[in-house]
């Protein structure tokens, strides 16, 4: 019975024949162009390079995604190490097949859902190894292309098969492809639901692939149609995920496979842990295949339901623009000027990278899976989101949306909300389809709700918030929390990362004093305040670095400040060393500075950390890239430590600094980026800071100046209201600011609020070739801190 209906009910999508249109449920309501008259070049979407990111150790994906799209689309060339996380590396020559999500930049593999390999000739069941027979295909360079929202390249075989012409684009919960086969009765695909990342930490003698799939179901539904799903157990440990696959043409055959074995064809469907399909479509001519796939995470209805909704006609051209239109808005948020083509690549492609994640974790009909696993109803008008890099993204990304994105900021923090809600493992840290992962340190999903707040973000309950957030700050027994509350700080011989953990705990201190506000908690504000100065129990006035210390009080020996920890078996630091952590402080900085003596003493520390080797110890992890001296950009705790040097009355160093890491560290090349992407944090600072602001400290609600890359940047605040950012004077040799004004008036602050930019107006900042050593060196012109 439930095949029927369903069968009925993809009958009814595919013979409707709607274009995609805002009246047929398509892209978020937007509205198609009359006609095909797509071209990216003449669009913002023409300076996006989708392929930044993708060598090096950037771990992006090149496929079709739409901003915040639940279905990333996109070529998978091997599933195996480090620099496979995202499924695509540049320096590979063979695509394995399409899958339909991907993660974008992160340093741990999973998703690649639902593989479709299109073939010619013998049917393979696996992809093959370099020599052996597969269904893998080579593709080169020169004949793929990719852009916001499309993708297409060019399969050879190993022989001299024809090739197939391969194109992607998609929608927020519907990925559609369209290949062009050449003639031949051979023609097929290769459905995978085996194939996934393998956990890249393992080498390749380690568990088969087959056992991270804990179960999975296929059915062959007429002629035309696929639907299916699986439990997968990767990073994010049983998520649960569903598809239904349309063709536009009907398959002459559809062979079902389970763990290698050939099913009788009138088995129609199957459940097993290793399930194939093999979908023929012989071919007197040339001709072309659309195929359709639209997912869920709640059921297979549920992925009919959104294929329906969001792609009801078989146009992939109209897709297409709809995918191309949504990036074109989203993008159009900030409009630069600069004669610099190669900084225009890199901005754009950076603010495309921001948009990729979080992604939408609901269904049309609002339905989604929860934390806890089960099926939830969302308010009318919600959507839920996952892939919550927070460890990363709430130094960066997320100040970058309350500035120019703030009204999908509700969903954004109402998903959080829910997850710590319904899940079993409290508030969250590293979200991933419904699964906590758990992966990093802190909870720093309260300095993301904490700085909504700070900014007056609409729309999300901070009191029930704070409720939630609290028991993890008074009460669980959370990765060392509880010595953390009884010593100040986390004991080096009982717990990992201690001094690291120490430190990060004690900004979410800061944050959470900041959400009891929102429930006029006074009492519980007092203490979190007190707590959030906690670094100065790690903090070594002897060596003047933070450090290990152990349980009876003593800091832990040997101690090398470009190790990674005083011993093999305990590790003081999270993917960094003593140097990079000692200056982990955002939000007392002036407090901290006094720990130095004085804020020359401060300087000149923070000098040495720019001029020290950069060499590493063997056991460094390879997060830690990007080096100047022991400074990382490659990796996220160092962020905002150019920036403290205009706390200390240095601005200069800040500027100078900051515009050798934007021309340095960053490019329009695939090995453009110094480290993983991480969900758009490392993109994230390069916008924030080719504007000229950065917030070191998010939850204070304020933006440090750096040196603005731009001539001219115009920002969308929303209410109809612009930001415009001058740079007069600007140049490569020009670095320096001179003097700055805010709508007219002189502003010898070298930082602003964020209640000042958001109404609107102009800051004009006129750069020099020379430091204005006046400028920011009052201490009333200095950021504050610690307020």
């Amino acid at each position: 019975m439930r095949k029927l209906s369903r069968r009925r009910f993809l009958k009814g999508a595919s013979a409707a024949g709607v274009v995609l249109s805002s009246q047929s449920g398509g892209l978020h309501g937007l509205t198609l162009p009359a006609r095909d008259d797509h071209d990216a070049r003449s669009t913002l979407t023409g300076h996006v390079d989708v392929f930044l990111g993708t060598g090096g150790h950037g771990h992006t994906f090149p496929g079709a995604t739409v901003p915040f799209g639940m279905v990333q689309l996109s070529p998978d060339t091997g599933t195996l190490g480090w620099d496979h996380c995202s499924g695509y590396h540049r320096d590979d020559r063979y695509i394995l097949g399409f899958s339909h999500t991907h993660l974008s930049g992160t340093g741990v593999g999973d998703m690649l859902d639902f593989l479709l390999a299109p073939s010619t000739g013998p049917v393979y069941l696996d992809p093959g190894q370099e020599g052996q027979p597969g269904y893998r295909s080579r593709f080169s360079h020169d004949e793929e292309h990719g852009e916001p929202g499309y993708y297409r390249v060019t399969l050879r075989g190993d022989d001299d098969r024809p090739p197939i012409e391969a194109e992607m684009t998609a929608t927020s919960r519907v990925g559609v492809h369209r290949y062009s086969f050449p003639a031949g009765a051979g023609n097929h695909f290769i459905l995978d639901l085996a194939h996934g990342i393998i956990d890249t930490s393992d080498p390749p003698s380690v568990q088969p692939l087959q056992s991270r799939v804990l179960s999975a179901e296929l059915h062959v539904e007429g002629k035309d149609t696929i639907t299916g799903g699986r439990r997968y157990d990767a990073w994010a440990s049983g998520r649960y995920i569903y598809f239904a696959m349309q063709f536009s043409k009907p398959f002459a055959a559809a062979t079902v496979y389970e763990d290698g074995k050939h099913l009788p064809e009138a088995i129609r469907e199957a459940n097993g842990k290793s399930l194939k399909c093999a979908l023929s479509f012989p071919m007197e001519k040339p001709d072309t295949i659309i195929v359709k796939v639209g997912l869920s995470a709640v059921s297979i209805e549920g992925a009919i339901k959104n294929l329906h909704a969001e792609v009801p006609a078989w146009d992939f051209d109209a897709a297409r623009r709809a995918a191309s239109h949504a990036w074109q808005h989203e993008l159009a948020r900030v409009q630069i000027e600069t004669t610099n083509e190669a900084h225009k690549r890199t901005f754009y492609s950076g603010l495309y990278h921001a948009m990729v994640a979080p992604t939408l974790f609901s269904d049309v009909d609002g339905r989604y899976r929860g934390s806890d696993f089960q099926i939830h109803q969302l308010p009318t008008g919600a959507s839920n989101y996952t892939t919550f890099s927070l460890w990363d993204t709430y130094r960066a990304l997320h100040p970058l949306y309350t500035l120019m994105l703030h009204e999908r900021l509700p969903d954004l923090l109402n998903s959080l909300i829910r997850m710590a809600e319904e899940g079993p493992a409290g508030v969250p840290v590293w979200p991933l389809q419904g699964f906590e992962t758990g992966c990093m340190i802190g909870y720093h999903s309260a300095v993301v709700l904490a700085e909504a707040h700070a900014k007056g973000i609409a729309g999300v309950d901070y009191k029930h918030a704070y409720t939630l957030w609290r028991k993890r700050a008074m009460d669980d027994p959370y990765r060392g929390l509880p010595e953390y509350r009884s010593l100040g700080y986390l004991p080096c011989d009982t717990q990992e990362e201690s001094v690291s953990k120490t430190l990060e705990y004690a900004y979410d201190d800061w944050a959470m004093a900041q959400l009891a506000l929102a429930a006029g908690a006074g009492e519980d504000r007092q203490l979190l305040l007190k707590r959030s100065r906690n670094y100065k129990n790690v903090f070594d006035r002897s060596v003047s670095f933070v450090r290990g210390r152990l349980q009876d009080g003593k800091f832990a020996d040997p101690f090398d400040p470009r190790a990674m920890g005083h011993s093999k078996r305990w590790r003081d630091f999270t993917e960094s060393n003593s140097w990079e952590a000692t200056f982990l402080n955002q939000h007392d900085v002036h407090e901290y500075m006094s720990l130095f003596d004085d804020d020359k003493t401060f300087l000149a520390k923070l000098d040495l950390l720019f001029h020290q080797s950069s060499d590493l110890p063997a056991d460094a992890p390879p997060d830690i890239t990007g080096m100047v001296g022991q400074y990382s950009q490659g990796n996220e705790p160092d962020h905002h430590v150019v920036y403290l040097y205009s706390y200390a009355g240095a601005p200069s160093k800040t500027q100078a600094q900051i515009r050798s890491l934007l021309e340095t560290m960053y490019s329009d090349a695939p090995d453009g980026l110094s480290g993983n992407e991480d969900c758009g944090q490392m993109s994230a600072w390069y916008i924030m800071s080719a504007l000229g602001l950065y917030a070191v400290d998010p939850v204070s609600g304020n933006y440090v100046f750096g040196s603005p890359l731009f001539d001219r940047a115009t920002l969308d605040v929303g209410g109809g209201k612009r930001l415009v950012i001058r740079a007069i004077n600007n140049g490569p040799d020009r670095p320096y600011i001179h003097h700055v004004t805010w709508n007219g008036r002189p502003h010898s602050k070298s930082w602003i609020s964020h209640t000042e930019l958001i109404q609107g107006g102009t800051l004009t900042f006129t750069m020099s070739a020379v430091a204005n050593a006046g400028f920011g060196q009052a201490l009333a012109d200095r950021p504050p801190s610690f307020v």
